[in-house]
């Protein structure tokens, strides 16, 4: 297969042209794709034309995939594809309707975060003009650690930092969503976790600031004041412009991610009666090192 990838005029990404992915893909192909994952953290394919089993296929070829936390939105055929949609059947929501409201990478709450994620998009929301809506961002951490001066990468190394769900449901709840109750059920399933603030990538040994604004609670091993700070001004650098990829979704996109040295975040710009719908696979990670 002949095809193109094209890196993005960001600090990360890259599209992959000529590549159909409701066919099957060779090896050479897939080899070629998973090195440039590896090298560019976001990759995107435009004008797919794919369902739920193409889906899973590809994503399948990057590893195990996961089964979200948050059940009552995956899909009902296929689990491992979780729903995200602002489309509400009677009352019942039919997917993660917030989309991401803060920088976060996925199921950092989780002890074995998620490797990476593959988002297809079916319906886009758009405003009276034609232009698309529900942009999301994607930050290069990596880049941003890098980027820090050497003696806070030093002061950074070594700290930890504990993760929750719960966290994320609080800010939710504060910023006035009074349906983003966490269930008692989905806290006994994740309780909160603890990472390193600075997480290294299992691959490219690459370093990347991990801890994120919608899922960490808080830096440890440091006084509470000097903690919160800490966490507010690592937050600040990571979400710089220069570290941004912004993407303007189109039906038919797939976008796949990797979790580690990326964070993310959707711009909730559009309400019913603009509707959103993507499916995601999610790929199994390991412990952070």
């Amino acid at each position: 297969m002949t095809f193109d990838i094209k890196p993005f005029d960001a600090a990360h990404g890259a599209e992959v042209h000529g590549v159909d992915l409701s066919k099957p893909i060779d090896n050479e192909t897939f080899e070629r794709i998973e090195r440039a994952y590896n090298k560019y953290a976001v990759l995107l394919f435009r004008d797919q034309k794919i369902n739920e089993e193409q889906h899973l296929g590809f994503s399948r070829q990057f590893g195990k995939l996961e089964v979200h936390v948050l059940d009552q939105y995956l899909h009902p055929n296929h689990p491992e594809i979780l729903v995200v949609s602002n489309i509400k059947e009677g009352d019942r929501h039919i997917g993660i309707y917030d989309a991401g409201r803060y920088w976060h990478t996925d199921l950092s709450y989780m002890k074995r975060p998620s490797r990476g994620s593959l988002l297809y998009a079916i319906e886009v929301p758009h405003d009276d003009e034609g232009n698309p809506l529900g942009d999301t961002l994607y930050t290069s951490s990596s880049a941003a650690y890098d980027a820090l001066p050497k003696k806070m990468r030093k002061l950074i190394d070594g700290l930890n930092a504990e993760f929750s769900l719960a966290n994320r449901h609080a800010k939710l709840i504060a910023d006035g969503d009074t349906e983003a109750v966490l269930s008692d059920k989905h806290q006994d399933k994740v309780p909160p976790v603890v990472h390193k603030v600075v997480r290294s990538h299992p691959i490219t040994g690459r370093k990347s600031i991990y801890v994120n604004e919608g899922q960490t609670a808080k830096i440890l091993g440091v006084p509470d004041d000097e903690a919160q700070d800490l966490l507010e001004s690592l937050l600040a650098h990571v979400s710089k412009d220069e570290f941004i990829y912004r993407h303007k979704w189109h039906v038919g996109d797939v976008l796949m991610w990797d979790n580690i040295p990326t964070q993310h975040l959707a711009i909730c710009d559009y309400e019913l009666p603009q509707r959103r719908l993507l499916h995601r696979t999610t790929l199994k990670g390991a412990e952070p090192i």
